[in-house]
């Protein structure tokens, strides 16, 4: 076939076909960089690790290790909403993200290195504990503003899946092999800490691979095309009511030098107009009181399980971030599989729902123990309870970012919003860890667990009661159509792939 019509659609077909090839092994490095970023993600797996190491092995106390990681979640809740703001401007994404990846390693190892027998030097390992806070602050919006760049606002609910499914299966595989290796040096396990940097040699070596031109920028912030036929039950974020785009932080929140809007660009809106939006404020509050109940039960659970059987218990510890992480995995693929075509709400509820009844059977297992004393069945039954973590902490780690994505949506502060979500997450784990810790110490274990059970009903009721459905109709019907094997790509996916593909409204 001749003549420059044929000639047009053959040269557009190649630049589709080129485009979903690069799209493809941008996504593939990007689920392998959420493999080996495992617990380098947030620096919270190698903190409970950290925090058993620390007493178990370093004879620290509840309360200085609650301390520590105090420092650490307030650093990171301080760094967390500017760390989304600069991710929103920059275009050095996969620059911030390789340089967070490597300080968090580096701080990990010196936290093993240079810890001192019963806290010896703990105004200097608080101070270590606070760099690091602010340098993983980076992590959460850089891995998913370089997600969203890559597949579009549309794409985000299968591709966070995968990020998610890889991130807890790497993490799962670093914790296992630190747990090997400190059954094996019991009592001076700080060589576990090894893991880290092997981890984060795997991040910069896929994260190198993903080119410059791999993301779109506009993608990565939320400006998103306006699309019609959304249903009523779609999320709408508060209008936009100026008409100008910022290319440059103004450090003004939102009041600072900008260029007009263009037809084929869309308005930004100010960091104000986003805090004004009263849906993502009572996202941040369930954001910050799950995190403030759930947050401290794993390292309460380890510690149970370390203090009283020594070399054994930090093995079963590290056997708790194992099964949790295990269970995290087909969490976040369900998250993938049906959040898409039935919406966020229902499997966002089952996962706070399990806070609850997970506490409720620990409080039930250490009467029991209590009772009858030390007994091997009753640990394993008390380490079981972490395939509940694995439901709720693994639909809330995937639907989390989903639902900020989708009450972001063409306001261009993707990263912000996100910022601002994990923050509150990060200050709720903060308190969450310090309070259990104190309750641990003060009236015991058991006690510490019914206190934190009841807590986790407050999230759960909120989000019943006061939010939203945020599923678009658009991403909903594509995803029920792929499910039906009637993928393909559509009048709204030609061109460029790696354009965002429609808006949430």
């Amino acid at each position: 076939l001749q003549g420059p019509f044929y000639a047009k659609m053959a040269d557009t077909l190649q630049q589709i076909e080129t485009s979903v090839e690069k799209t493809e092994r941008s996504t593939k490095n990007l689920s392998r960089v959420a493999l080996f970023l495992g617990e380098l993600r947030d620096g919270l797996t190698m903190i409970n690790m950290q925090s058993a190491f620390l007493i178990t092995s370093k004879g620290y106390s509840e309360k200085q290790a609650g301390i520590m990681f105090f420092v650490f979640g307030m650093s990171q809740f301080l760094a967390q909403t500017p760390a989304g703001y600069l991710m929103d401007y920059s275009d050095k994404k996969v620059l911030l993200l390789g340089t967070a990846a490597v300080g968090t390693t580096l701080l990990t190892a010196a936290t093993a290195f240079f810890a001192q027998e019963n806290g010896g030097n703990l105004a200097f390992m608080v101070f270590l504990k606070f760099l690091q806070g602010a340098i993983t602050a980076l992590i959460p919006p850089g891995l998913n503003s370089i997600t969203q760049g890559i597949v579009g606002s549309t794409g985000m609910t299968g591709q966070v899946s995968m990020n998610e499914k890889m991130n807890h299966l790497g993490t799962a595989i670093i914790v296992l092999v630190g747990s090997l290796l400190a059954f094996g040096l019991y009592p001076n396990i700080g060589l576990l800490f090894v893991v880290s940097p092997i981890a984060c040699a795997g991040v910069m070596f896929y994260l190198q691979r993903i080119q410059p031109g791999d993301i779109n920028h506009d993608a990565a912030r939320g400006l998103d095309t306006p699309k019609v036929g959304i249903s009523d039950r779609a999320y709408a974020p508060p209008a936009n009511k100026t008409e100008t785009i910022e290319e440059k932080p103004s450090f003004n929140f939102g009041f600072g030098g900008s260029e007009e809007a263009t037809e084929d660009r869309t308005k930004v809106n100010s960091p104000l107009q986003v805090f004004r939006d009263p849906t993502l404020l009572i996202f941040i509050l369930i954001c910050f009181t799950f995190h403030l109940s759930n947050g401290t039960v794993l390292p309460l659970v380890m510690q149970t399980l370390a203090i009283a059987n020594g070399r054994t218990g930090i093995l079963m510890s590290g056997f708790c971030i194992i099964i949790a992480q295990t269970f995290m995995v087909a969490s976040a693929h369900i998250c993938g599989k049906y959040s898409g075509m039935y919406g966020r709400k229902g499997l966002f509820l089952l996962g706070m729902l399990s806070v609850p009844v997970r506490c409720a059977m620990l409080t039930l297992l250490l009467h029991i123990k209590q009772m009858n004393g030390e007994s091997a069945f009753l640990d394993i039954l008390i380490m079981s309870t972490q395939i509940l973590d694995g439901v709720g902490a693994g639909i809330f780690g995937t639907m989390y970012v989903l639902v900020t994505s989708d009450i972001s949506g063409g306001t261009g502060r993707f990263s912000l919003t996100l910022g601002l979500t994990t923050a509150a997450m990060s200050i709720g784990g903060t308190v969450s860890g310090y309070l259990g810790q104190a309750l641990a110490e003060d009236i015991g274990y058991r006690q510490a667990f019914m206190i934190l059970g009841c807590m986790s009903l407050l999230p759960a009721s909120l989000y019943f009661f006061c939010m939203p459905e945020t599923l678009s109709a658009e991403e909903s019907q594509k995803a029920k159509n792929n499910a039906g094997g009637m993928g393909g790509i559509s009048e709204d996916e030609e061109g460029d792939t790696t354009t965002p593909f429609g808006r949430f409204a």
